[in-house]
């Protein structure tokens, strides 16, 4: 099934309206293309972003209650370890 399509208007500056325009002729596509591109990009990017807080912000109040963490200089070393002959295993939270 197919998603619901609706129009929606969005008032741009004259300056950038003639630069979609110009980018729209480089790249072959058209302004509402463009502009369609764009802010799926930009709602990916900041519900990524809005997730990577929320995950943050849920770890932190964790180690508040637990008070169990891995030291920077624990997974430094762990990470350095990648893609040699003496990998380490990943260190535990203590």
């Amino acid at each position: 099934m197919q998603a619901q399509v609706k129009p929606m208007a969005i008032k741009l500056p004259q300056q950038e309206r003639d630069r979609l325009q110009q980018l729209g002729v480089v790249k072959k596509r058209s302004a509402h293309w463009l502009a369609k591109e764009a802010i799926t990009q930009f709602l990916d990017r900041e519900e990524a972003a809005e997730q990577f807080k929320q995950e943050s912000v849920a770890r932190w109040e964790g180690y508040c209650r637990a008070g169990k963490s891995v030291s920077n200089d624990a997974v430094m070393s762990w990470l350095e370890s990648w893609g040699t002959d003496n990998e380490r295993e990943a260190p535990k939270c203590g």
